[in-house]
């Protein structure tokens, strides 16, 4: 039997796929960085930036439980579509009670936006690495490579989010919000033409659409695979280290180094650009010396960045902290992407998927919660702390994985159950 390639996939599928995660992407993070940046610069209260970022993340946790055996028993590309569609209405309501509100009624409007975006971003995400596991799956040997472009459109997403959010919000509120409407309303539209979907022709039983159900089932199959436990936990603490640095350099940037609002995003988007360069060169480094290697490259570059950060004297050392720590980030991204879709099961994909995430992004809004109660003088200390907690977690994960390679380094098509088409969406809706 020879093995599955991406062009046994239906012609356009997924270049529609990552037209459609460009665009979510860009929405996404452009919600992710205006809440706090917008909460900061009206209030001018670090606690309450800390506080947006805890109920930006939390909600969204939560709302993976749910998510994850949603979209394993429907097409993704439809829970993707009524998503989008659903965050369009949300953004304009928004707008509109900012255009017609007075000022004090702004912080608790954008963070009610915050929190319903950031939920409607989860299950989106969800949809959209369901559906590059399943190409990477078809993709066999050459699946890192669907998974580097991916996680660059990803990583282009983080580039143009502050750099939109910062110059739609110099225009006011209101317009960042139209556009943001905009641009859910295309992916939705988007979403109604995607061609069919392969998923698993057994369906998922009827007790494993429930939430507790979903994360039950993911607990399992966690259990049952240590190479994918490993991962999880390495990244977990990767994830802490990221959302302490994330929540925090605004706070970092203008306070500790006076600079203003507008370059601590400015900052944000230029660390973006080496990481592209890194995720590129992932691919080439995962062809020639393997996942493990590569990985364990993207942890230790990771590791030597956040601590650089944690020390920097200067404002320009710490945005070069970020920018390689972006780097690590998306070469680890790369990895786990990759492994996770030779790990975890197809017909089980979304609700195991959902319950790494919950691991992973779990210290999100943690962060958000100590940085809140902490002095701004403190978040040093705070930083040099998760960053020897992830090189011991990690040093003892990739160990863990280096036992284990046999079971996400086989080049060849992941077992499961047959594969059909099911019926286009508009014959279904």
């Amino acid at each position: 039997m020879s093995r599955p390639t991406t062009s046994s996939l239906p012609s356009g599928w997924l270049t529609r796929c990552y037209l459609l995660r460009a665009a979510d992407g860009v929405a996404s993070t452009t919600v992710m960085y205006s809440v706090p940046l917008i909460i900061l610069t009206t209030t001018g209260s670090v606690a309450l930036t800390g506080l947006a970022f805890l109920l930006e993340w939390l909600p969204r946790l939560l709302t993976m439980v749910g998510a994850g055996p949603l979209v394993d028993r429907h097409r993704p590309e439809r829970v993707f579509a009524y998503v989008c569609a659903l965050r369009t209405p949300a953004a304009v309501a928004t707008g509109i009670a900012l255009l017609l509100g007075d000022g004090s009624a702004a912080s608790p409007v954008v963070m009610g936006f915050g929190v319903l975006s950031g939920m409607l971003t989860e299950v989106s995400f969800l949809t959209m690495e369901s559906l590059g596991a399943q190409a990477s799956r078809h993709a066999a040997d050459r699946a890192h490579r669907v998974q580097t472009v991916l996680v660059g459109i990803d990583q282009s997403a983080l580039l143009a989010g502050p750099l939109l959010g910062g110059a739609l919000l110099l225009a006011g509120p209101t317009v960042l919000l139209t556009v943001l409407a905009a641009l859910s309303l295309l992916a939705a539209v988007g979403a109604r033409g995607l061609p069919p979907t392969l998923r698993a022709a057994d369906s998922l039983p009827k007790r494993s659409s429930t939430p507790w159900a979903g994360l039950a089932t993911g607990c399992q199959v966690i259990a049952a695979r240590p190479a994918l436990a490993w991962l999880v936990a390495s990244m977990t603490t990767c994830g802490l280290i990221s959302g302490v640095l994330q929540v925090s350099a605004p706070i970092t940037l203008t306070n500790g180094f006076e600079v203003s609002t507008a370059t601590a995003g400015t900052v944000w988007s230029v660390a973006t650009v080496p990481s592209l360069l890194a995720i590129a060169a992932a691919r080439k480094a995962i062809d020639r010396y393997g996942l493990w290697a590569t990985g364990l490259a993207g942890a230790a570059s990771l590791s030597v960045a956040a601590l650089t950060a944690a020390l920097a004297p200067s404002a320009l050392l710490y945005g070069v902290a970020l920018a390689v720590l972006l780097c690590g980030e998306g070469v680890l991204s790369v990895v786990l992407r990759t492994a996770r879709a030779r790990l975890i099961p197809p017909a089980v994909f979304a609700s195991t998927l959902a319950v790494t995430l919950l691991a992973i992004l779990a210290p999100f809004p943690l962060a958000g919660a100590i940085v809140a109660v902490l002095p701004p003088d403190q978040i040093p200390t705070l930083v040099l702390t998760c960053v020897l907690l992830q090189i011991a977690v990690t040093a003892l994960g990739f160990r863990g994985l280096w036992h284990h390679r046999s079971a996400y380094t086989d080049a060849g098509p992941s077992p499961s159950p047959a594969w059909s088409v099911e019926p286009p969406l508009r014959d279904a809706a």
